[in-house]
């Protein structure tokens, strides 16, 4: 048996039960809405398993699902030497969201990171504390400011609303994640224009851990009827 985790609700599960239904394997929700239980149909030997968007890269890690569907941002946030653990199989093209640095929009002089370098030495040396970026994706705005040389900083971690933080006094600026920039507009900030730490979209990817003795024949079946090329896992 080849266990798949997709997201279980919202947009990710609806366009992930569309990119596979479209190439003949159908995936449906069966019982009630919160009970995260499905169905696969169009292929023997596949169980769905339903779970968050953020549990998915640390049950494909642990190998307890084979294969799983989620952003590329939070495999390579949550999975240090992510490559190591799973392997890409596909982009699905759709969930695209850019991972971005915002400050005030009133910051009329911070336009770049190198201007945000010199705001947070200049913050530190004004209020005795670092400036606090709101996140939720410490590894890779850790890394990215880390190669950009900044370090009169802090990251404060936000699980949630995180566009509010700025208003609501607990951070100075956010990284996040944003498709349309409508939200960080709405909350009065702007996108640093040489900040695009991740280009991410929703990606299709195969544990390395998982016990594939039984599950290969089914995998390479599903990828024939995906017309997927399987890299070495």
């Amino acid at each position: 048996m080849l266990k798949i985790g997709v997201p279980s609700k919202g947009r990710l599960m609806e366009k992930t039960f569309e990119w596979f239904g479209a190439r003949g394997v159908a995936m449906r929700q069966t019982g009630a809405e919160r009970e995260y239980s499905g169905a696969v149909e169009g292929i023997e030997d596949v169980e769905l398993v339903m779970l968050s968007a953020g549990e998915i890269p640390r049950e494909l890690a642990a190998g307890r699902i084979h294969l799983g569907v989620t952003g590329s941002d939070l495999v390579r946030d949550k999975l240090a030497d992510w490559d190591v653990q799973v392997a890409e199989l596909s982009p699905l093209g759709f969930g695209h969201a850019d991972l971005i640095i915002a400050v005030p929009s009133c910051w009329i002089d911070v336009e770049t990171v190198d201007d945000l370098d010199a705001a947070a030495a200049a913050f530190r040396a004004t209020h005795g504390f670092r400036l606090r970026i709101a996140t939720k994706y410490h590894r890779l705005v850790r890394e990215f400011l880390t190669a950009q040389g900044v370090a009169d900083y802090q990251l404060v971690d936000s699980q949630g609303a995180t566009e509010g933080t700025v208003k609501n006094l607990t951070a100075e600026a956010i990284a996040d994640i944003t498709s349309s920039g409508e939200t960080l507009r709405a909350n009065h900030l702007k996108i640093l224009s040489d900040s695009v730490i991740l280009q991410s979209q929703a990606v299709l990817f195969a544990s390395r851990s998982a016990d594939w003795a039984q599950a290969r024949a089914v995998l390479d079946s599903l990828a024939a009827k995906l017309r997927l090329t399987l890299p070495q896992i």
